[in-house]
């Protein structure tokens, strides 16, 4: 099987023009249209691709997206639906008018050439901390706003630019079913589980991580039926607060570093993907038309 996608990649990059050696980021961000196939996300959020993605259009009655020179606001159609939903419910919260979506994927998904190693497989989603009470922004206003971040004390707390709204509106991301993740800076996990009232269970999908001060990032749990999609772990049991208090201990004081092992060897550079690396389905993704 390995051989037959190997021989399948072999053609496509002579038909490209690209060398079996081309990474798969500069394949994947020179496609500027989804592919004509059925939607399919394969492989994980890492390492993959996405077939017939679908592009969010650039301003719907409650979003706009940003950063419009990137393109990068395709994603699989139960990622469109979502956003869909979640900006009509930040519509709703004092202040707020919608959402500001920031990167999905790449119009056929895979490695990117700047940025992201995660939003391959359409399932990712990055949406601004800043209230979007203003969905009028032109193109080139889009390509020179920015976010706000949220953090306060490298990340330990939040600052007084966090509201209420934006806790309510990345719980609502969180009851979502479709919702596998939501990565924010610990600081905000801590916040929110200090405000969390009754059932808590949300919290667990929750999950602090380095950054993410700017944007919260949601992550799709794969599509029911796609069999390509591979999705990651569950998150632990529990509600996630305890630890996310430890992160935030640990950046308020920082255990002292580990002695450097003078005969540990240098670590490697990170190889770039080729095609051959990702799923066999991303070599038809690339081709179709």
């Amino acid at each position: 099987m390995r051989l037959l996608v190997a021989s399948f990649c072999f053609i496509f990059a002579a038909l490209s023009g690209a060398s079996a050696a081309t990474p798969a980021k500069q394949l994947f961000g020179a496609k500027d249209t989804g592919s004509q196939q059925a939607p399919a996300p394969y492989g994980s959020y890492a390492k993959g691709c996405v077939a017939g993605a679908v592009q969010l259009p650039e301003t719907g009655a409650t979003w706009q997206a940003m950063r419009l020179s990137r393109n990068r606001n395709w994603g699989h159609p139960e990622t469109i639906s979502f956003i869909e939903k979640l900006s009509k419910f930040a519509a709703r919260q004092p202040g707020w008018n919608g959402l500001y979506i920031g990167d999905i994927s790449q119009p056929r998904g895979g490695p990117m050439l700047s940025g992201h190693r995660s939003h391959q497989v359409g399932l990712d989603i990055d949406i601004w901390m800043r209230p979007a009470n203003k969905l009028t922004y032109s193109r080139a206003q889009r390509e020179k706003i920015s976010s706000i971040s949220m953090r306060r004390n490298n990340g330990a707390y939040v600052n007084s630019d966090w509201t209420r709204a934006h806790h309510e509106i990345i719980k609502a991301a969180a009851q979502d079913k479709r919702v596998a993740r939501i990565f924010v800076f610990p600081g905000a996990k801590v916040q929110m589980c200090k405000d969390a009232k009754g059932d808590r269970r949300w919290l667990r999908k929750i999950r602090p991580w380095w950054g993410h001060h700017y944007h919260f990032h949601v992550r799709l749990a794969c599509p029911r039926g796609a069999r390509g999609c591979v999705d990651q772990d569950r998150p632990p049991r529990g509600d996630g607060c305890e630890a996310a208090q430890k992160w935030v201990n640990d950046i308020l004081s920082p255990p002292p570093p580990k002695p450097a092992d003078p005969n540990a060897p240098a670590p490697k550079p990170r190889r770039e993907y080729t095609l051959t690396d990702l799923p066999q389905q991303c070599a038809a993704v690339l081709q179709s038309n």
